[in-house]
């Protein structure tokens, strides 16, 4: 059985609309949201579609609301099962998707457009709970100005495409003022958007505080920016960009991780040699550690020292966060170290690995110091001749003999795991380091970009009158790798990684302007933090501002920003509007040429006294004034702005 369309002909259009506004404001969700989530609302979309353009064919409203409700229920069942629980980031955008979908399917009023809409809005704000670039704060202003057109579509009916959405736009510039207003003087929340423990910084990348083989080679294949460095004059050269970040020390035979340190306001060494100053900007890993290039001093607001020479935050870093920072990368650190720290620098499980046991007790035997010692470990990796690749093949239970005398094929995380195998086992400290080292100047605002692709591992040795002094075994195999970076390091024929292709340089090169655009609208934007703003309130003479303060100059900015929209929109009244004006010029223009328009003429009376005074002009004239009087006392119809624009051409042209 069927029964009428439940969209009335007043309601076709803004359907429509709210179709492309579900569209628009759901595709930027579609990378977060699991592919059979995707399929449902996909299908119900189509099916709204089918419904708007076969308005005389429907179902019985009872059992579509049946299968709404049994459709409502089962997503909800399968969104608990997919995350694990209700209460978070994730699964209450997934569900606030699918009730904008089904929402869709039950329209039979203006009031069910409104509900869809303010849905609509809910989800463009949780666009911002994943990302705030560039692309989602576009994507967001794009459904927003497609939510507004079916609310204007709604109310007037009439307007056509072109109009609503010029309509529309102009209504979103006209709440700049006010949004800038509210950017500036709003109190910064600390943090990000989201703040619910089940999954609030869910999909945060980057370094782990233990390494196993595979794993930086795993996270090099990674084109994600890990951070920005901006220096205050010439960048530190290619072999001192050492970005420190987890120390590991803990060796269980196969795995390294970072043991315990201890923490203190000032660093455990005295800065020495060429100085380094730069403004860190760090994007979120939920992780402490702040990766400053090696060897950061002074005291950095909110941070704090460990005693294997990290900078770490006081809290984790789950928000794009920014850091003035110095560093002396030429210090000579530990010096005097603790010899706790010795003693766990040497340390070894009792089993495992033979022939690199072997191998290293016979380089120490007649060894002078431990300086000789690491000459001879350095000469046999060089003899050995590695191969540097983003490959490595999997290894077995003793992965640091296999490296070294069966595969000899092996990423950062490998050579460094081996070298400080081989330290350990001849009785010197070592540990292994982990980091990024290198990065990129953007050409197009000097920026320097490091990667995930830049991850890296290295050695620490530590040697008596020296203290810890880095070592990195990677340098034997491919020492272009430290001057040039991955890519000239990996053998000849070895697939790059996407970006890396000689063929792509030109998809570089737009990759630097957009990661600059990206850069700008990040620090003077995204940055725009709690301290930026008491530094731009006390530029206006607020010496403590608080949340009195705050709400105080936002009322009067408000009210200033009312009374002079209020005053815009009387005088644009006082002008009249468009046709009038067309109208007016062309009255004007006859009156220069000696024939005004009396008080009492009609539009065609006068346009028949011009066409007696210059019949030559007769036909532009009445053309004209049947135009005008046609626009001003008939009926509206579609095309209005259009026709009026088309009239003010026809009095430019006319000529007397």
């Amino acid at each position: 059985m069927r029964h009428p369309a439940p969209d009335t002909p007043s309601l076709l259009t803004p359907s429509l609309w709210l179709l492309i506004t579900a569209g628009i404001t759901l595709a930027p969700h579609a990378i977060h949201l699991p592919l059979w989530l995707i399929v449902v609302c996909a299908t119900i979309l189509a099916t709204r579609a089918w419904m708007v353009t076969h308005p005389g064919i429907q179902p019985r409203s009872r059992i579509l609301k049946a299968l709404i409700v049994l459709l409502a229920i089962a997503v909800a069942v399968g969104i608990r099962h997919h995350f694990g629980h209700f209460f978070g980031k994730d699964p209450g955008v997934a569900l606030l998707a699918v009730l904008l979908c089904l929402k869709q399917i039950e329209i039979t009023s203006s009031r069910d457009i409104r509900a869809a809409v303010l849905l609509s809005f809910f989800l463009q704000l949780g666009l911002f709970f994943y990302d705030q670039s560039l692309p989602v704060a576009a994507m967001a202003l794009t459904g927003t100005l497609c939510a507004l057109v079916t609310l204007l579509t709604l109310e007037t009916g009439t307007l056509t495409p072109r109009t609503s959405l010029r309509t529309s736009g102009l209504m979103m510039l006209q709440a700049i003022p006010f949004l800038v207003v509210l950017f500036l003087l709003f109190p910064r929340i600390p943090g990000p958007l989201w703040g619910l423990p089940a999954d609030a910084y869910s999909g945060m990348s980057g370094l782990s505080d233990t390494m196993e083989p595979g794993s930086i080679s795993q996270l090099s294949l990674s084109d994600a920016i890990a951070f920005r460095a901006d220096f205050a004059g010439e960048p530190p050269p290619p072999a001192q960009r050492y970005w420190r970040g987890p120390v590991l020390t803990d060796f269980d035979g196969r795995s390294w991780r970072a043991g315990r340190f201890l923490l203190q306001r000032e660093p455990a060494y005295a800065t020495s040699g060429p100085a380094y100053d730069y403004r860190l900007t760090l994007e979120p890993h939920n992780q402490r550690w702040l990766l400053a290039l090696d060897y950061p001093g002074g005291r950095p607001e909110n941070t704090v020292y460990s005693n294997d020479f990290q900078l770490l935050s006081t809290t984790p870093v789950r928000s794009r966060s920014r850091f003035d920072l110095r560093s002396y990368p030429e210090s000579n650190v530990g010096l005097n170290e603790n010899p706790f720290i010795l003693a766990a620098a040497t340390g070894l499980p009792d089993s495992g690995n033979p022939r690199a046991r072997a191998l290293a007790e016979s380089l120490s035997r007649d060894s002078h110091d431990p300086e000789d010692t690491l000459r001879r470990v350095l000469d046999e990796i060089r003899a050995m001749a590695l191969t540097y690749t983003l490959r490595p093949p999997l290894l077995g239970r003793d992965p640091v003999d296999e490296f070294l005398f069966d595969t000899r094929r092996g990423f950062c995380e490998h050579f460094a795991s081996a070298f400080v195998f081989l330290m350990r086992a001849a009785e010197v400290p070592a540990r292994v380091v982990t980091g990024y080292q290198g990065g990129e100047i953007n050409p197009v605002d000097q920026t320097m970009v490091v990667r995930q692709s830049d991850a890296h591992a290295w050695a620490e040795v530590w040697l008596d009158g020296r203290g810890w002094v880095r070592v990195d075994p990677t340098a034997l195999a491919a020492p272009s790798r430290i001057e040039s970076g991955l890519a000239s390091a990996l053998p000849q024929g070895e697939a790059l990684p996407f970006m890396m292709r000689p063929a792509m340089r030109w998809l570089r090169d737009v990759r630097h302007q957009w990661e600059a655009l990206s850069n700008a609208w990040n620090q003077s934007v995204i940055g725009y933090n709690t301290e930026r703003q008491r530094a731009f309130l006390e530029g206006l003479g607020f010496t403590s501002p608080d949340w009195r303060t705050l709400t105080g100059l936002m009322g009067a900015a408000a009210a200033v920003l009312m009374v002079l929209l209020f005053g815009w929109a009387v005088m644009q009244f006082r002008r009249g509007d468009p046709l009038d004006r067309c109208w007016d010029r062309f009255c004007a223009r006859m009156g220069r040429h000696g024939i005004p328009r009396l008080p009492w003429e009609g539009p065609i009376d006068y346009a028949e006294r011009i066409a007696a005074i210059r019949p030559s002009r007769a036909d532009q004239v009445r053309h004209i004034a049947q135009t005008y009087a046609t626009l001003r006392y008939g009926p509206d119809g579609p095309g209005h702005d259009l026709k009026t624009r088309q009239l003010s051409r026809m009095i430019s042209k006319l000529a007397l």
